[in-house]
């Protein structure tokens, strides 16, 4: 019975944030939490279906230029947060609440920067609802 059973189809935003591998959106690509200070590791392969994360060394170094947009994507964000919140023009302001967001931000910035190049950016990787 279990050979005529359809595949179960896992949505594409619930997998990608809570960072499942992008072939089999079942197993995890990250070993622990984002806060997890020098354990902040990526898996060598998916434990569900055996997809290799890293094609080849320095595979993640594009994943740089997908950080960079979000920290700009922060850093901009702030600042008009700022500007209309309290509409001061003191520079010491913007600096520490701006420098303390993208700092509280960094781990998933750099989580999700490469969970957009493994989902979005990697040629040839597509889902397979068959293997979740």
């Amino acid at each position: 019975m279990e050979a005529n059973r359809s595949p179960r189809y896992i949505p594409l935003l619930p997998a990608l944030i809570s960072y499942k591998c992008p072939k089999c959106r079942v197993g995890k690509v990250y070993e622990h939490g984002p806060y997890r200070f020098f354990d902040n590791k990526i898996r060598k392969q998916c434990a569900h279906c055996g997809l290799v994360y890293e094609k080849e060394p320095g595979y993640f170094y594009a994943a740089m230029y997908v950080g960079y947009a979000f920290v700009v994507a922060e850093l901009i964000t702030s600042a008009v947060a700022i500007a209309v919140l309290t509409g001061s023009n003191n520079p010491w302001l913007y600096l520490v609440i701006m420098l303390s967001f993208v700092t509280i931000l960094s781990p998933f910035n750099y989580r999700y920067s490469r969970m957009l190049l493994l989902y979005f950016l990697t040629p040839g990787l597509r889902y397979h609802p068959e293997l979740s």
